[in-house]
């Protein structure tokens, strides 16, 4: 197997393309979407509970449906709490890895 110089290149070259970042933003459904999904999802919920709280208080609301609500966004916030941890707990690992 020849490894010189110009074939590291030229493997590098063809590569390329492959790990490069899109510039104009993926659509393939990949990590940073899925991201911003959850992101969305997350800030929908805890408006919907707002709403649904600020309607009970003016007395246009039912009851029930605020303590939906309120568990729902309840849920999103321990979820999005326990995510953070994990990225938080896996960042710290990999600074204790021997370089």
């Amino acid at each position: 197997m020849e490894l010189n110089a110009a074939f590291a290149a030229r493997s590098y070259g063809a590569a390329r393309p492959i790990t490069a970042p899109d510039p104009l933003g993926s659509t393939d459904g990949g990590a940073q979407t899925a991201a911003g999904r959850f992101a969305e999802t997350f800030a929908q919920t805890l408006a919907r509970a707002e709403t649904t709280a600020g309607d009970v208080m003016a007395g246009n609301g039912d009851p029930h449906a605020l303590v939906a609500a309120l568990s729902e966004a309840q849920l999103a916030v321990e979820t999005t709490v326990a995510v953070r941890d994990r990225v938080v707990e896996a960042y710290l690992e990999i600074l204790r890895m021997p370089v």
